[in-house]
């Protein structure tokens, strides 16, 4: 049985760890441009209070 070498599973994980960053930073992002909208979209519909 192989085992996988140390260098390439770190470069995995990390390399995965950088992707889920990089997204959740996109996407914190565009809650703080068009957070302000949303939120007074639905408070026109009466949902705010779901959020």
């Amino acid at each position: 049985m192989q085992h996988p070498r140390p260098t390439a599973t770190w470069l995995k994980i990390s390399a995965a760890t950088l992707l889920l960053a990089a997204s959740t930073g996109l996407a914190f992002a565009m809650w703080l441009e068009n957070g302000a909208g949303i939120f007074l979209a639905l408070a026109e519909s009466g949902l705010s209070w779901c959020f």
